[in-house]
């Protein structure tokens, strides 16, 4: 089955920087598109990031433009989400999320996806 596992959250002061990290597992990583949600207390989750298979096109919810950054490396099964600048409205829990279809586009919205992780808190403070 598909495993996905969050890690790199934690407290930060505002304007530092995390480096989020997704650790896929249970089928051919480098077939499917990713993508990073998040949720803060008392709000939806919603989109922040998305990548596709081959990490040729990628995506970026206004709010985190030109501060956040998506990647992955097939080889190691892994997507990040590389924080830089981060305010402390980017407190939330981030969770990783694939689709089941493969050699799909990436989506920006939460039922494109199928599998999720358990997610990994980020606390800024100011």
């Amino acid at each position: 089955q598909v495993q996905l596992v969050e890690s790199g959250g934690g407290l930060v002061q505002a304007g530092g920087s995390l480096r989020l990290s997704c650790a896929a597992s249970g089928r051919t990583f480098s077939m499917y598109a990713m993508g990073w949600f998040r949720q803060a207390p008392g709000k939806e989750r919603e989109f922040v990031a998305s990548i596709s298979w081959n990490g040729g096109s990628t995506d970026y919810a206004d709010s985190v433009k030109g501060r956040f950054t998506i990647s992955r490396d097939n080889a190691k099964n892994t997507v990040y989400l590389q924080m830089n600048s981060l305010k402390p409205e980017d407190t939330a829990v981030y969770y990783c999320a694939t689709p089941r279809a493969s050699f799909r586009q990436p989506s920006g919205v939460v039922a494109g996806y199928d599998y999720w992780g358990q997610g990994t808190p980020v606390t800024v403070s100011s």
